[in-house]
């Protein structure tokens, strides 16, 4: 079972009547009325129908077909739908800016599109830069430009007369399924090829090791997750939010939607997490029925998995996953041990500790360099010294699309021709096989006298009651010495209710974190601090600091 769609069909044909996905249908009666809803045989059917018509009209196995459609019931349809065509899905995070993602789809030549009206009128008038884009799809009124319609597709008796597909297309497990984007915030945005097997792989490794079962309810305010879900057998509630700004979620939107079907999971962003624990401790509301929170982007603070824990069942527990757009997943943990055990180690900076890795992965800390790496270069650390983390597995994507450049200084191929993929991380394996993470490797600041690494050093300063978060950034000191050089500069978000009023306050504040970080040795040279009432963030998971922008802050 290599194509991720014949997943949905054996779901369909065990549970056909169970609802596979719920969306808000924006009306304002009170109870499930509020969501349009369709079940596993429906959504099954109406892939069938959509990858026929596509097939019918002249889309061929191999061909790339560019997604913009706004993540809901057409979203998840037309991604099965697709795979069942055998046709190789783009996916662009359009929160990356116009110019940038109309760089990214002229990279990867789109054989047509499958988008809303919108984004068609732009294609259109930018049709020199696609040349090969003749196939394609309107989610909503079609205008002036041709090409298949979702709703015409949907009531047309033809796609149905031709009888759909009885089952997916198999393609050969190397087969390309999707080219997806990284969301450029932690470098420029890349097409990350993931072939079928990759995705089969993901959904099978989620689905052990977090226990997933059919039947589940799931909150999925995660596109991808809410793809899963389908393959799953498990339920996609689809939030009313906006999933590219969960940092600006209405908590209590949330928190109703997860009580009115009585959720199990869900699956969001640390940012949208936050707004949810402040609600839940300023309401006393809590989320019963919720045994398994997931959370990723970012790591994920003690003090907000402790914020979260009361919120959720008893019994229930919180699991921040580690990985990439390049390999996920690859590790995991759970709140429970968090809490009991590593939180009061990540407080004296010894970096967050995100788990053991899945089965299907591989992994070595290797010694920290910024240059292209061979096989036969690799120096292999102790437990217990920071390096640079490379991981291997069927999860692991193999290389960027067009990206010569890139794939040479992030992946590495061993002598049995696995590929490796160099996640940009830097930390350490203990005694029990636990990757701890000290940050990203571009991240860290080496001066003559000493490195420093952005995650232990920002814990010292996270421990101040009045602080939400710290980042770390590099800055140039000037003079008669050239080159310029190089020093630490800690960045700090209080709390808004504990932002200094005057510069007395704010003096007294600097003061203080500055005798905090002269506490550790880890911190004690850091004397230059800047207080800001809020950080630049990445746009997927609205929670990953812009440490480079902060670099170039005078």
């Amino acid at each position: 079972m290599l194509n991720i769609a014949s997943r949905l069909t054996d779901i369909a044909r065990r549970f056909p009547d169970n609802i596979a996905i719920a969306q808000p249908n924006g009306t304002q009666s009170d109870g499930k009325g509020e969501y349009r809803t369709v079940t596993f045989a429906e959504l099954d059917r109406d892939t069938d129908r959509i990858a026929a018509a596509l097939i019918a009209s002249g889309v061929k196995p191999g061909m790339r077909l560019a997604l913009f459609v706004r993540y809901g019931i057409d979203f998840i349809s037309l991604v099965f739908a697709l795979c069942k065509a055998n046709v190789t899905l783009v996916l662009i995070d359009p929160g990356m800016g116009i110019r940038r993602m109309l760089d990214c789809l002229a990279e990867v030549e789109p054989d047509g599109f499958v988008a809303v009206p919108t984004v068609h009128a732009v294609r259109t008038l930018m049709r020199h830069r696609f040349p090969k884009a003749k196939h394609h799809l309107t989610v909503g009124k079609r205008w002036f430009w041709g090409g298949l319609s979702l709703d015409v597709i949907r009531r047309d008796s033809i796609a149905q007369a031709q009888g759909g597909i009885s089952s997916p297309v198999c393609p050969n497990e190397n087969d390309l399924a999707a080219i997806i984007f990284t969301s450029g915030s932690t470098g420029p945005p890349k097409g990350v090829a993931f072939t079928h097997d990759m995705f089969d792989t993901q959904v099978r490794e989620i689905t052990e090791r977090f226990n997933i079962q059919p039947g589940e309810i799931d909150l999925a305010c995660f596109p991808f997750f809410g793809l899963f879900d389908a393959a799953m057998g498990v339920t996609a509630v689809i939030p009313d939010m906006n999933p590219t700004k969960p940092a600006k979620a209405d908590p209590a939107k949330i928190v109703k939607a997860a009580k009115q079907w009585k959720i199990t999971q869900s699956f969001a962003s640390p940012a949208l997490w936050n707004r949810v624990a402040d609600y839940c401790i300023k309401t006393g509301e809590r989320i019963d029925t919720l045994r398994r929170a997931i959370s990723a982007g970012a790591p994920i603070s003690a003090k907000m998995l402790a914020k979260l824990k009361p919120c959720i069942h008893p019994e229930g527990d919180i699991f921040p996953p580690y990985g990439a757009t390049e390999a996920l997943p690859v590790s995991a943990i759970s709140a429970s041990e968090v809490l009991s055990e590593t939180a009061a180690q990540t407080d004296q900076g010894k970096g967050v500790c995100v788990g053991k890795k899945f089965s299907e992965i591989t992994w070595k800390v290797i010694g920290i360099t910024d240059e292209p790496l061979r096989w036969e270069d690799i120096h292999e650390l102790p437990t217990g010294e920071i390096g640079e983390l490379l991981v291997t597995g069927q999860q692991v994507t193999k290389e960027y699309i067009n990206r010569p450049a890139a794939n040479a200084a992030a992946k590495i191929c061993d002598p049995e021709g696995r590929i490796w993929h160099r996640m940009g991380d830097v930390g350490y394996l203990d005694g029990q096989d636990r990757f701890w993470f000290c940050g990203r490797k571009a991240h860290r600041v080496v001066t003559a006298e000493q490195i420093y690494f952005s995650i232990p050093c920002e814990a010292i300063f996270n421990r101040h009651p009045k602080v939400y978060r710290s980042a770390l950034a590099s800055a140039k000191r000037a003079g008669s010495i050239r080159p310029p050089t190089i020093f630490p500069r800690m960045f700090i978000e209080p709390l808004p209710e504990h932002f200094p009023r005057n510069e007395t306050e704010r003096r007294q504040l600097i003061e203080e974190l500055r005798e905090l970080g002269r506490s550790s040795p880890l911190t004690e040279s850091i004397t230059e601090i800047r207080l800001l009432r809020s950080f630049p963030v990445d746009v997927r998971h609205n929670v990953k600091i812009n440490r480079e922008l902060l670099s170039t802050l005078r």
